[in-house]
């Protein structure tokens, strides 16, 4: 089952998503890695920013959470990730699918770029990777990052909204 994330659910939340993060442990940048992952008081300020948790939930337990943010004109998809357990499950798969649902919006989304995993499994999803220079104007208009992660970071759009909308490629 699908459903929205409830402020029970938090510390679930940060339990899943620094679970799973530490699959970029030696893969990110070493000055961008930390542990925890996201603390706590990082992802209370998502939430506050707008992000919305949506989880899957099998036998009473949270398997894997995904968040959704609208800014402007476009959606971004935002901290997606499985229990290690539960991966290659289908799980995030589904939880995208959802997500997709929801919105009319172009989709975006933002991953580290040694994170190829990641990448990966988004473009096997239909998103394509932005060029370097739309990626620098989409993250410094629709996130709050450092400039550093902007530097290892890429963005993912939707192929069936995001280019036919802008024409950009």
């Amino acid at each position: 089952m699908i459903r929205r994330c409830k402020e029970s659910d938090f510390n679930i939340i940060f339990e899943i998503i620094n679970d799973a993060a530490r699959a970029y442990k030696g893969v990110i940048p070493e000055d961008r890695w930390n542990d925890p992952y996201m603390a706590f008081e990082e992802l209370i300020s998502e939430i506050e920013d707008g992000v919305v948790f949506w989880g899957l939930e099998r036998d009473g337990q949270l398997l894997g959470v995904m968040g959704i943010q609208d800014k402007d004109d476009v959606t971004l998809i935002r901290h997606s990730y499985v229990r290690t357990q539960a991966q290659k499950m289908g799980i995030g798969t589904k939880l995208l699918l959802h997500l997709e649902s929801m919105t009319e919006n172009s989709i975006l989304i933002g991953t580290w770029a040694a994170a190829l995993w990641a990448v990966s499994f988004y473009e096997k999803n239909g998103y394509t990777l932005v060029s370097e220079a739309e990626k620098n104007l989409l993250l410094s208009k629709y996130w709050s990052i450092p400039e550093r992660q902007m530097e290892t970071s890429v963005v993912l759009a939707d192929q069936r909204k995001y280019f036919l909308k802008t024409g950009r490629f």
